[in-house]
């Protein structure tokens, strides 16, 4: 089924329901599904057929919305694009995803214009403001253009959005998500993470292309209301101010988003009443942090664990086991990322890719329909990824008797020394325990005598100090005396990349002197 024709769906049963609203406009569902088909017939008309690529780079906006269902229901495969990226790596992705088509906002179009010869496929760029010369005007494109499209019949392989990796350790590869694969995240979304209604207003605030845009697809599903947050930035009182005037029920938010919001001020200023699913993934989050949030705003939040290679739709951590006060085991939950979702298969694999028992420590795999069909134009990296019919994350966890993932850290990320395994997010817990502590890294630095030594960044609260010395003492006080920071040093901000992601290989570069990272 080709996914786009969940709007038609939509747009026939709840013609006159709110499908976006951005600020002050708003579109129904009749009329967004109107303007999509316009748009579909207008990539139709510029020679854009099923099996070729569309970029898309915009700030989250109605056309966002317009333009992804719109290349669906047309078999055009997407490729959404972080706007938060350089120029250059947008350029990368474009090229490297064969698009024949551009779709650009003002801010990014002087810089994209600057770098066509790094995109020699791109036959079409369409501005959604003022087109510089060669350009095309987006509302030009739809005007005159039917209202009605036949939906692209489309294989259940067709590529519907081709999703750049976020690059933390290299060059990004694009995760091939197929109209199949979308479907099935949508039924699984159903399934664990919310049932969803026409009712429902649910908040963009998070990039869209990224998490907040795939679960925009079964928004849509169900006829709910899609409020578009009309802030280039993220802007916590912009959101608690949408919230309270559009009543919004759902949202998807990054970990570092969360943090900001219940941080803020103006927290306690809004009617936040209406809030029922806080869904958030697409980084490690931190108890304290996750404490904190529940206190703050209740039993709304949903974990995902999940990543481009199957979208949000590994594990999740249900939102009555968000708790403040249990027992042991059910307080030992929240630190782990939840139980397999209804129709995948997780397990836990050792070197060679033998399944271990629960308890023992190996790489998370997992099994299923919403696996990606393969990274776009990347052979290698397909097979070894997914090797044995798996995929392989490349996260290193366990798994308990009863099926809890807890992931203990990115097998790149886990520092050796003196013969030891130690997890760096093990002692990042730890250390976001200490009350002056905002945010912290941890990274293996070489060592002539253990191979490494754990080294610790941390960025500490406004107004607050701390010394290297008493962040170490305050871990060694609470986990073993070997697993403490060797070294500390303090930073302004822990650098991140445009998803929120902690950049370790930045850190780690000084120190390895732009070596692949090893143990001497």
């Amino acid at each position: 089924m080709n996914v786009g024709t969940l709007f038609t769906k939509s747009a026939r049963t709840f013609p006159d329901r709110l499908a976006v609203a951005y600020g002050d406009y708003e579109l129904t569902y009749g009329q967004a599904n109107a303007r999509i088909n316009q748009l579909a017939n207008a990539l139709s008309g510029l020679g854009i057929r099923r099996g070729e690529n569309v970029a898309i780079l915009l700030h989250n906006c109605p056309e966002f919305l317009e333009t992804l269902f719109a290349c669906f229901k047309a078999g055009i495969g997407t490729v959404p694009i972080n706007f938060r990226l350089h120029p250059k790596e947008c350029a990368y992705i474009i090229d490297n995803s064969e698009a024949v088509g551009l779709v650009v906002g003002e801010d990014f179009r002087d810089s994209l214009n600057a770098l066509r010869k790094e995109m020699p496929r791109v036959q079409h760029y369409i501005c959604i403001s003022e087109p510089l010369e060669g350009m095309l005007a987006y509302e030009k494109l739809l005007h005159g253009q039917p209202v009605r499209f036949a939906d692209v019949a489309v294989e259940r392989d067709d590529l519907a959005w081709l999703f750049y990796t976020s690059g933390t350790t290299g060059q990004p590869k694009g995760a091939m998500l197929t109209h199949h694969v979308l479907m099935m995240m949508t039924m699984n979304f159903f399934a664990d993470m919310s049932p969803l209604g026409p009712e429902d207003v649910i908040l963009h605030a998070a990039p869209m292309s990224h998490g907040s845009g795939l679960y925009g697809i079964p928004n849509v599903a169900k006829g709910a209301a899609n409020v578009i947050l009309k802030s280039k930035t993220f802007d916590p009182k912009a959101v608690f101010e949408t919230i309270q005037r559009r009543r919004v029920t759902n949202m998807f938010m990054a970990p570092a988003m969360i943090k900001r919001l219940i941080l803020s001020p103006d927290f306690e200023r809004y009617d936040l009443s209406s809030m029922k699913c806080i869904t958030y993934g697409g980084a490690p989050i931190y108890v304290e942090d996750l404490k904190a949030a529940v206190r703050k705003w209740g039993q709304v939040f949903v974990q995902l664990f999940g990543q481009a290679e199957s979208p949000m739709t590994i594990s999740y951590l249900r939102k009555e086991e968000h708790l403040l006060e249990g027992t042991e085991e059910q307080m030992k939950r929240l630190t782990s990322a939840g139980i397999p979702r209804t129709d995948v298969e997780v397990r836990v694999f050792d070197d060679h890719d033998r399944e271990l028992p629960p308890g023992q420590m190996g790489e998370i795999v997992v099994r299923g329909e919403v696996v990606m069909k393969g990274y776009w134009r990347n052979p290698k990296a397909t097979e070894e990824t997914l090797r044995g019919g798996w995929l392989h994350t490349g996260d290193l966890g366990i798994m308990d008797e009863r099926g809890y993932v807890y992931i203990l850290d990115r097998a790149k990320d886990m520092i050796i020394s003196g013969g030891e395994n130690i997890y760096s997010r093990e002692i990042e817990d730890v250390i976001l325990r200490h009350p002056a502590v905002l945010e912290t890294a941890v990274i293996g630095v070489p060592d002539e005598t253990w191979g490494e030594a754990i080294k610790a960044f941390v960025a500490l609260r406004e107004g607050k100090k701390a010394t290297p010395e008493e962040i170490i003492n305050f871990c060694k006080d609470h986990m073993a005396s070997y697993k403490k920071p060797k070294s500390v040093e303090f930073i302004d901000s822990i650098p991140k990349n445009a998803y929120g992601k902690v950049l370790k290989r930045e850190l780690r570069e000084k120190y390895w002197a732009g070596e692949s990272r090893r143990v001497r």
